[in-house]
């Protein structure tokens, strides 16, 4: 019986992963069928939704094909290790974030949950749907702390969106004059601080809560909620990561060297599709993150169209130059790496099973 149970289970996961792969494969399609079509003279918009579907299994796999391709090799490996490595840095900062309410889970179980995640992360809204599946197994993993457990998913995301949003502001100072000079990158920087102000706030609010009184009296009435004790246990696991003095700092550290990997992404791309990269590498250390951060709010699944028309936008600036054919397949070719990589993640959703571990 219980074979048949896990048989079952298994084949569920299997058409749950072919449904997304499917679904994947047809993101990747679709932006080399749009890109295609442009440059023939046909706009993509007047199609139907049936004739983009067809011109995307029709059109996409040759020109994506072409697309890689026209790629160095070497720069398109270079790409790829360096998104490997924002999920595995992430791997070390959700530890870290696990150590604190005093969550034990190791290296590879975390990762092989953060590659679930990042395979969710694909189709859902926003970049960071897959976060909810995250939390889900991060509940898994403990039978008496999975409100502490599912904090620790949501403040590490938290942090990290405040860090990367930072690291965006600190590269805008360094490239004032092109910002002040260009008014998308204006609008672009009053999007990035906005978001920037409240999640600092949500930041200082979560972890130091402000005075005692207001705060026991606000949790009071939160607890006769229903599930209301939950949320007050996630509310007192967020303080003790404002009482950890060395906590915030190494998040933080981890957090820049992510986003530096993430511009370091593009920059490869860029170089194996011969751009010159280099010299522009101060203002894509202010574009990528941004384009990141935006695309990261829930308007589109994975931020499908919200990432390649800041793509296009940004890098076809005269501060860059960059022409609007290449930033478009630049951002196809980083999106496809990252989607790579949640093909991996697919393969260990396949195998995945919760256990509780985090109590042992």
């Amino acid at each position: 019986m219980a074979s048949k149970s896990q048989a079952l289970i298994f084949t569920l996961k299997l058409a749950v992963c072919v449904v997304l792969v499917a679904w994947i494969l047809h993101a990747i399609f679709a932006g080399e069928a749009e890109n295609a079509l442009q440059l023939g003279g046909r706009n993509w918009a007047d199609l139907t939704l049936a004739e983009q579907v067809r011109e995307s299994w029709a059109i996409g796999p040759a020109s994506l094909w072409q697309t890689i391709s026209g790629v160095n090799l070497g720069w398109l490996l270079a790409s790829l290790v360096f998104m490997g490595a924002t999920i595995l840095i992430g791997v070390v900062r959700w530890r870290i974030v696990l150590d604190v309410q005093g969550l034990r889970l190791s290296f590879g179980r975390a990762a092989g949950i953060s590659l679930v995640a990042h395979f969710f992360n694909s189709f859902l809204l926003g970049s960071t749907g897959g976060d909810l599946l995250k939390a889900y197994f991060a509940a898994g993993e403990t039978s008496q702390r999975k409100a502490e457990a599912v904090t620790t998913v949501v403040v590490d995301r938290l942090l990290g969106l405040f860090a990367m949003l930072l690291f965006c502001s600190v590269m805008a100072l360094l490239n004032w004059n092109i910002v002040m000079s260009q008014q998308r990158f204006m609008a672009v920087m009053l999007v990035v601080l906005g978001m920037l102000f409240l999640s600092g706030l949500i930041v200082v609010l979560s972890f130091w809560g402000g005075p005692t009184k207001p705060r026991l009296k606000f949790e009071s009435l939160l607890a006769r909620l229903t599930r209301g004790d939950a949320l007050v246990r996630c509310i007192e696991a967020c303080r003790a990561f404002g009482e950890n003095p060395g906590f915030l700092p190494r998040v933080l550290g981890w957090s820049m060297l992510l986003s530096l990997a993430c511009v370091l992404q593009v920059v490869a791309l860029g170089w194996g599709l011969g751009l010159e990269m280099g010299r522009h590498l101060p203002v894509l250390m202010l574009i990528v993150p941004a384009i990141i951060c935006i695309s990261a709010l829930p308007i589109t699944p994975s931020g499908i169209g919200v990432r390649e028309n800041l793509y296009v936008w940004l890098l076809s600036a005269t501060a860059i130059g960059i022409e609007n054919k290449q930033a478009l397949t630049l951002s196809i070719l980083a999106f496809a790496g990252s989607l790579l990589w949640s093909l991996v993640g697919g393969l260990v959703y396949l195998f995945f099973r919760s256990r509780i571990s985090l109590d042992r």
